[in-house]
């Protein structure tokens, strides 16, 4: 079985202590607040332009496009692309199902973990994840500088996709929450 990021346990707790807050006896109701999904397009369907004839949540194609495009990035760049030599050996040899697998895996970790609650993730917990001994797709533990360089090549991404700066910051915060579960040197 896997274990549940500690991040999605707060997201899912927050969330159960909202419902309940706005199911008590007020007499008035209780705006609900958006979640940073909503703000990054949230549950309206939309054509999926990478599956031709399928719908896809506005939100999750947003948070695909940035981490396609961030995946991209890190593939350019030297200071970290050493960690993911068998995903690029993969694509270089025109496997691509190693890395429809990291970008769906990601894209349902970051949309639960920005308030959807039409995705369940079902991967590996982030210490794990980035732990040689436990995935042999990763070559080496991060250090804090190679944390900061995926934190430099997702704004790239995010940049690219034309993320408005405000939600840049917000989905910062939330990837510094990892720091501690990703770096391990």
């Amino acid at each position: 079985m896997k274990k549940v990021p500690f991040l999605a346990v707060i997201m899912i707790s927050l969330m159960a202590i909202s419902f309940f807050s706005a199911c008590s006896k007020k007499s008035t109701p209780t705006p609900v607040k958006a979640t940073l999904y909503d703000s990054l397009g949230g549950s309206t369907m939309v054509a999926d332009p990478a599956n031709p004839g399928m719908m896809i949540q506005k939100g999750r194609l947003g948070i695909r496009s940035v981490i396609d495009s961030t995946i991209f990035v890190i593939a350019a760049d030297n200071r970290i692309n050493g960690h993911f030599t068998v995903l690029l050996s993969e694509v270089t040899a025109g496997n691509l199902s190693g890395f429809a697998e990291l970008s769906d895996n990601l894209t349902t970790f970051v949309a639960v973990a920005t308030g959807s609650k039409s995705y369940t993730y079902a991967g590996m917990n982030m210490h794990d994840a980035h732990d040689p001994a436990v995935n042999n797709r990763m070559n080496g533990k991060a250090t804090s500088a190679d944390f900061d360089a995926f934190v430099d090549d997702l704004v790239k991404g995010a940049n690219k996709n034309h993320l408005p700066s405000n939600l840049i910051a917000s989905v910062g915060a939330l990837v510094e929450t990892l720091r501690t579960q990703v770096v391990q040197m």
